[in-house]
């Protein structure tokens, strides 16, 4: 998926949790751009039928096998991704720590009107 494609549906996942502040933008677009790294390394690593280790020639002419370095970017991103999701209030524990510190989960309609109605 592309950059804008991510950031879009991360400032929708925000606005969902309602965590979303203008301010986090810097934070959602290095997101963006981790998410869309991740999508290229999984493209390569599908195209080398996801082979966990491939084999490698050093200077010296030795082959050894080595962990294949589109899984290591995969992982790498992920390990990112989720450090910003938290920052974001998208994981679970995080929003509920969001919501203890001003932010509040958006209301069901159905919870609104039967408030609303004295229900």
């Amino acid at each position: 998926m592309e950059k804008i494609e991510w950031k879009n549906r991360i400032v929708q996942a925000c606005k969902q949790a309602g965590t979303y502040q203008t301010y986090f933008d810097d934070v959602i677009e290095t997101l963006a751009g981790i998410l869309e790294n991740r999508d290229r390394a999984q493209e390569q690593f599908e195209a080398m039928k996801y082979q966990p280790v491939i084999s490698h020639t050093n200077k010296g002419g030795a082959t050894n096998l080595v962990k294949n370095p589109a899984l290591v970017i995969i992982n790498d991103c992920n390990a990112q991704a989720l450090t910003f999701w938290k920052e974001l209030g998208l994981t679970a524990k995080a929003f509920q720590q969001m919501q203890g510190n001003g932010f509040k989960k958006p209301e069901a309609s159905l919870e609104s009107v039967l408030a609303n109605i004295g229900i």
